[in-house]
């Protein structure tokens, strides 16, 4: 039975990110920087486009704020994807430093996982 596809990329980010440490902080900084640069001035470019729909209503919207308003939301979900990769990546980090183990098996479904999948990486 193959897995969800969200369940595999998780175990792919895992085996191939997070159980290298180097590789770890070269992503956890990538996604800072991606978060940085996306999220600057989001807020500033929400409330503006906000304002430009709340003072011109419809004629804001079909000249161009909706799609900028969409575009705006969308930037905030990738800046909340990378803030989510970043922090991973600092707990994983956190942990190898301290020594204990970042992952552990969390059910009886991981535990039956092939092992091959595990011994590509």
């Amino acid at each position: 039975m193959a897995w969800p596809r969200p369940l595999q990329l998780r175990r792919h980010f895992q085996r191939v990110v997070l159980a290298r440490p180097w590789l770890t902080f070269v992503v956890m900084g990538l996604a800072f920087f991606c978060f940085g640069m996306v999220s600057l001035d989001l807020l500033r470019l929400l409330h503006a486009n906000a304002a430009l729909i709340v003072a011109n209503g419809a004629m804001a919207l079909a000249d161009g704020g909706a799609l900028q308003l969409l575009q705006l939301i969308a930037d905030g979900y990738l800046a909340m994807l990378a803030y989510v990769v970043m922090k991973t990546c600092e707990h994983t980090l956190s942990h190898w430093l301290a020594d204990s183990s970042p992952f552990k098996r969390s059910s009886a479904a991981d535990e039956r996982a092939s092992p091959e999948s595990h011994s590509e990486h």
